[in-house]
């Protein structure tokens, strides 16, 4: 049998590819329901504009956390995990009748927030967050997103520090900003303090990361002690990590002039498939790291791979670079 980390390492590849899978299907049915957030997906200011939110409610979480305002942060998420999950079932069933699900993954996450719970509603949420977002970001605003995200990511973790601190505050909420991944199957959050391994929220480090922040850090250590992955029950990793890679690979889905591949239920090419292949690559080398005991900032790695894997496949589908990122209509 496999090493306990193994294991948690192969669930944690799952629940990516889960993620990643999720939004891709749900792009053709987000697309037919007019869910584009902007008018131009293909204005690289939209990029910019999202990243000023993110700084902002950054800012606004450590702030409320400060305050003692945490209650309020956990019901904002809870808010908006029932709100992206709604989007997901409206794909499946009219948005009336999507409505219900919905609205009981937001009471779930209030009455028994366990890790399976709170897995679930990450789950949905990254997918529903992946597909808008696909859909909302032209090839450039994504590749935009994406590299600026793994620069804030890497400064904000071995930095400046505060996605450390974000991360500490968010740990006791028991919201899906990150991912638990249980080292064993008695493992229960509600039973017991786990103590974190990395990660980020809009992901980002290594366990333990915020869907705002795109950073993983872990909650408990410093970036310059290592912990023994032995002494942990369960170790987590930011929803954000998750979901910045799954936005380009949902955006070359939607975007790129690469033929699409006879895949069943999803819309994919090579550019997305190998955006794919090359996030979860580096979702690899960033949990190898974590295993050593060291929390990562994620984003470097999982976009870097996402953006590798995509250029790759670009290529080898026939597209011209300056068509793949995003530049053919400004020559």
């Amino acid at each position: 049998m496999f090493p306990r980390e193994y294991r948690g390492v192969a669930f944690v590849v799952g629940l990516f590819l889960v993620v990643q899978l999720g939004a891709l299907a749900l792009v053709p049915e987000f697309v037919e329901s007019g869910y584009q957030a902007v008018e131009n997906p293909e204005n690289p200011t939209n990029s910019l504009l999202y990243i000023v939110a993110i700084i902002a409610m950054t800012g606004l979480m450590l702030a409320a956390f400060r305050y003692d305002l945490d209650q309020a942060i956990r019901l904002l998420i809870v808010g908006v995990s029932a709100w992206l999950s709604w989007y997901v079932f409206s794909a499946l069933v009219s948005p009336l009748a999507a409505a219900v699900p919905a609205v009981a993954v937001g009471v779930a996450l209030l009455v028994y927030p366990e890790w399976y719970v709170i897995d679930t509603a990450g789950v949905l949420m990254g997918a529903g967050a992946a597909g808008l977002f696909g859909i909302s970001f032209g090839l450039l605003p994504a590749l935009l997103l994406l590299g600026f995200l793994a620069v804030y990511d890497a400064i904000s973790v071995y930095g400046t520090e505060h996605m450390l601190s974000l991360a500490e505050g968010v740990m006791d909420l028991n919201i899906p900003v990150v991912l638990v991944i249980p080292l064993s199957l008695s493992y229960s959050l509600l039973g017991e303090e786990a103590e974190p391994a990395g990660g980020d929220d809009d992901g980002d480090d290594s366990p333990d990361s915020d869907l705002d922040d795109d950073d993983s850090a872990d909650a408990a250590a410093d970036v310059s002690e290592p912990t023994d992955i032995e002494d942990r029950d369960a170790f987590f990793i930011g929803l954000g990590d998750a979901v910045i890679p799954a936005v380009l690979v949902a955006s070359a889905a939607t975007f790129s002039p690469a033929a699409t591949l006879s895949v069943p239920l999803i819309g994919i090419n090579i550019p997305a498939l190998l955006a794919m292949v090359g996030s979860l690559g580096g979702l690899l080398v960033l949990m190898s790291w974590v295993i050593k005991g060291r929390p990562h900032a994620g984003l470097p790695l999982l976009n870097g791979g996402a953006i590798g894997g995509y250029l790759i496949g670009s290529v080898v589908a026939g597209v011209p670079l300056v068509e793949a990122v995003g530049l053919g209509g400004f020559f």
